[in-house]
């Protein structure tokens, strides 16, 4: 279509030339997006920078950045209306039909690769321009390190749906340019550490000195931990975690609640390492999990103003918490309706008697745009890392027990009992991942790298969902066929072809 567009153009400029010969046609063709005139001042800079987090928008509208992983894992599950079903039953295409023809694709995996590829692209320009531009000198340190970050951030969320993805380290001039070919997850990984040891570099600010919802050294250092947990280089994931905790820059919260509260969202960034960042405002940065998480009809006003009972835990998922978890109270099987009175989980959805509601993203006040931040990094995070990385490492070792004892006792839970193998460790440590994180994208993911996914997933079913029909090749999404199509560079997942 675009290349009709060219045509198109070319020969209406054709067409004008042949009736005016006197005219001479000398004028400068700027690009519609960047031009050599711009980055060469600070303020330059930091708008750039701001449209590389920009991108996040498109991840976290929806939000693809959680709702394509929590809908295909073991906790949540979606009310299925108008395609929103198709990544619980496994049923997607290449072409992601189904969300195409609901209008769907910002929940899907194909807005994943376009907001990912956009904030990657606006990234390679700040990287290439901004060390020419005349700003103070600590500051345009700070301003590439933050791009480098976002860049390995992008790169990190695409492999880890996609596996294979192209690298796209350079900006593109030209339409060509723009176009490559796939680098094997290894490499992809290699392109990431290398972003995040320039991050980590940069002379990044820490908490609470960063400015609200950028990347702040810490930030750099536990996206580093995990980063290299996924790609299962233990060592680096211990170094990077411990470096973190040795900081003393976050803590958990005593109590697990007030991370979420929608009116103490400052006070949380002592937890919350690095968030997607909303803002009640028109217009700003928003996202769906405030009224998906509700319960149908806007019932319960401590839940939203606007809710619509799309989204639900799975009754099977509750029930696994230990009920001294304060964890659980995050979940619930009633709710207060606007007239003061219980609704009994049996009413809370006509999809089912046995609806779960997720209290995480509470917004009771907001009428334009929303409260709650998504959190992306935790210290939670860090310190379930620092365990896993440890006894994959070296075993069930006394650190590897400290470490997951945080997370437990904030939670309400006894330390965790001594003696086990390495692999009953690990197995404890993925399980309290799930406790910590479920509706926050995370889940999934931990199914996917242990490869546990397919004996977990089918037995993660009920009335809504009695099979889910999950199978290997679901380990990646496929590329969107219209990515394919558009770069004859690229091949599509093994797996889909």
């Amino acid at each position: 279509m675009k290349k009709a567009l060219k045509l198109s153009a070319t020969l209406s400029i054709l067409g004008a030339s042949l009736l005016l010969p006197s005219c001479e046609l000398n004028e400068t063709i700027y690009s519609s997006i960047y031009t050599e005139d711009f980055y060469k001042t600070a303020a330059d800079a930091e708008k750039g920078l701001v449209a590389v987090y920009g991108a996040l928008g498109g991840l976290g509208g929806a939000p693809a950045l959680t709702l394509v992983a929590d809908f295909s894992d073991d906790q949540t599950y979606p009310r299925g209306v108008v395609g929103r079903n198709t990544l619980t039953m496994f049923t997607y295409d290449v072409n992601y039909t189904t969300q195409k023809s609901n209008s769907r694709v910002n929940e899907s995996p194909q807005q994943i690769w376009q907001s990912c590829y956009s904030g990657i692209e606006k990234a390679n320009w700040v990287i290439a321009k901004v060390p020419g531009a005349t700003m103070d000198e600590p500051r345009k340190k700070q301003v590439l390190g933050e791009a480098y970050f976002l860049r390995a951030f992008y790169h990190w969320f695409l492999t880890k749906n996609f596996g294979d993805v192209p690298v796209k380290i350079t900006p593109s001039y030209t339409e060509g340019e723009a176009l490559t070919a796939k680098s094997p997850k290894a490499d992809v990984y290699k392109q990431i550490y290398s972003d995040l040891d320039q991050a980590t570099s940069a002379g990044l600010p820490s908490f609470p000195a960063v400015v609200k919802g950028r990347a702040s050294n810490e930030a750099a250092l536990a996206l580093y931990a995990k980063v290299a947990l996924y790609n299962e280089d233990y060592a680096t994931a211990l170094e990077k975690a411990k470096l973190v905790i040795a900081s003393n820059k976050h803590a958990l919260l005593p109590n697990v609640w007030d991370v979420y509260r929608f009116d103490n969202e400052d006070a949380a960034r002592l937890e919350n390492i690095f968030a997607y960042e909303v803002d009640p405002v028109s217009p700003g940065l928003s996202h769906q999990l405030v009224g998906l998480c509700g319960p149908p009809g806007s019932a319960g006003p401590e839940y939203a103003r606007t809710s619509f009972g799309s989204m639900f835990a799975y009754q099977s998922f509750f029930n696994s918490f230990d009920p001294k978890d304060k964890r659980r109270t995050l979940l619930d099987t009633n709710y207060i309706d606007k007239a003061g009175k219980v609704v009994p989980q049996k009413s809370i959805t006509p999809i089912t008697t046995e609806g779960v509601l997720i209290k995480k993203y509470q917004d009771p006040v907001s009428t334009i745009g929303l409260i709650p931040n998504i959190p992306i990094l935790r210290m939670p995070d860090v310190y379930l890392i620092a365990a896993e990385a440890e006894a994959r490492s070296n075993g069930a070792t006394a650190a590897a027990y400290e470490y997951i004892n945080v997370v437990r006792v904030r939670a309400g839970l006894p330390a965790l009992k001594t003696g086990l193998t390495k692999d009953a460790f690990i197995e404890a440590v993925l399980q309290e991942r799930a406790w910590e994180f479920f509706a926050e994208g995370d889940r999934w993911y931990d199914l996917t790298r242990t490869g546990k996914f397919l004996t977990v997933i089918p037995k993660a079913v009920n009335s809504v969902y009695p099979v889910r029909n999950v199978t290997a090749k679901n380990r990646y999404f496929p590329i969107p066929q219209d990515e394919i199509n558009a770069n004859a560079k690229i091949e599509q997942n093994p797996d889909w072809k």
